[in-house]
């Protein structure tokens, strides 16, 4: 056998390439059509029902089972912490409490003489305190205590009035619920997704919402038939026994950090402001003609009671930081003009 003529060559490589370009498109044609038929395949790929059987036998699913954080939750607990309230400011702080695990924030603004005043919240950041001074509800939130609607379910005018009294954030998810006493709007209950995109329970929060407005009618029942109840004159003892007292020690006067007094003291200012604000004609006539205990006796001793549940009554007699801010504020300092409040 003889070797390729050179001037065969160009010839040879012609035909290869050739043959080349043709394999290599029905490499690429058998290729395509693999790849379909594969696919094609695995549409019809699934488990059939022998299987399946076989699969729930050797790991049987809980009874209860369902998908994570697609369970209400249990309102027991925030049900029995409403029930216990003792008082109807009780009510309100335990609301809150209740709330707390169905919203990542909450708060609470007292409504009086068309003005939202905050009350308390919890969830917000740091020891911040809320800004003084009460908010002008804007057109969406008056539809609201008028009864117009019952509830706030996004992001308006209303929510930004309130939220500007307690943090800069506003959350992307919200809800406003009224508060009502005998048909009328008593508080505003806001709640909040926090820094997460949307609520998880916001009915359940209404929910709570309602029930406390159910016990505010309770609570205010109860506190009427105990002032009209007739009082019982008990009957002396068959045989007077003297009993000698021990000596009680006085107790220990409380130390306050200077932050505690800070605190103290701004909440005071706070409270003692709103008082002010609300009855500016009554303190006029205070500072002129004394006697602001007679004139202004309720909201003076609401204010007192909410400041000696935040501190404790030892800290307010051994201190009287409210009684001296009342006397500073709304007396022009002259404790003569306070009148005869019985913690003066």
């Amino acid at each position: 056998m003889s070797d390729s003529r050179p001037a065969d060559q160009p010839q040879n490589d012609a035909l290869r390439i050739r043959l080349e370009a043709w394999l290599n498109q029905q490499n690429q044609t058998l290729l395509e059509e693999v790849m379909a038929t594969w696919q094609n395949a695995l549409g019809s790929f699934h488990p059939d029902a022998a299987l399946l059987a076989q699969l729930r036998e050797a790991m049987p699913l809980p009874e209860a089972f369902a998908p994570a954080g697609s369970r209400d939750p249990d309102l027991a607990p925030g049900l029995d912490l409403l029930e216990g309230a003792a008082s109807q400011s009780d009510l309100l702080k335990r609301l809150l409490d209740a709330l707390s695990p169905l919203a990542e924030r909450s708060a609470l603004f007292i409504l009086k003489q068309g003005l939202a005043s905050l009350y308390a919240h919890r969830g917000f950041e740091g020891e911040a305190p809320p800004k003084s001074g009460a908010v002008v509800p804007p057109e969406e939130l008056e539809a609201l205590i008028q009864g117009s609607t019952r509830s706030i379910r996004s992001k308006g005018a209303g929510y930004t009035a309130l939220i500007r009294a307690i943090s800069t954030f506003e959350a992307s998810d919200i809800a406003i619920f009224p508060l009502r006493h005998k048909k009328r709007a008593v508080a505003l209950v806001l709640v909040d997704s926090g820094l997460l995109p949307t609520q998880d329970h916001p009915e359940q929060a209404r929910a709570l919402v309602l029930v406390a407005s159910a016990m505010l009618a309770s609570l205010a029942a109860g506190k009427e038939d105990e002032h009209h109840a007739p009082t019982t004159r008990e009957a002396p003892p068959s045989a007077p026994t003297q009993v000698v007292p021990e000596p009680i020690a006085p107790a220990a006067p409380i130390e306050l950090d200077p932050k505690t007094r800070a605190a103290a003291e701004r909440l005071a200012r706070v409270l003692v402001g709103d008082v002010e604000l609300y009855f500016p004609a009554k303190v006029a006539q205070a500072h002129t003609k004394g006697n602001l205990y007679g004139q202004l006796r309720d909201e003076l001793e609401r204010s007192r009671a909410t400041f000696v549940e935040r501190f404790g009554e030892d800290v307010e007699v051994q201190h009287r930081i409210f009684t001296t801010t009342v006397v500073h504020l709304l007396c022009d300092g002259d404790v003569s003009k306070l009148g005869a409040a019985p913690w003066a």
